[in-house]
């Protein structure tokens, strides 16, 4: 049977927090939000598609930039109120041209950038 949306538990604003993960590595890659249509495009066309809560607009991920996300896996939390996307990613996850989002460490109290960005 077809994941129900529904089923899904949403906050106030009718959204979902995501993270994306490498399937071939474990890499977190990064974090965004889907609503229910968000989730159902995702399941259909096997490209990760997210809401932008900045352009109030869906965001299938790699549509300007090249760096897809293909869907490898969608796996719900324990409570319904987090998901987690397996994907085969193309190129960086970040906007900033970086693999991850999750490049700055804490280490000693002070931020330490863990990656460059890629050429």
């Amino acid at each position: 049977m077809p994941l129900d949306p529904q089923s899904l538990r949403f906050d106030d604003n009718g959204l979902i927090p995501v993270i994306a993960q490498d399937h071939a590595n474990g890499d977190v890659l990064m974090m965004a939000w889907m609503n229910a249509e968000a989730v159902t495009r995702t399941l259909q066309s096997g490209k990760v598609t997210y809401w932008s809560r900045s352009r109030q607009a869906f965001w299938v991920k790699g549509e300007t930039s090249g760096h897809v996300q293909r869907l490898v896996d969608l796996r719900v939390d324990c409570d319904s109120d987090c998901l987690l996307v397996l994907v085969d990613q193309t190129g960086p996850a970040c906007h900033t041209n970086r693999r991850s989002c999750f490049y700055t460490a804490i280490r000693d109290g002070k931020p330490v950038e863990l990656m460059q960005p890629e050429s």
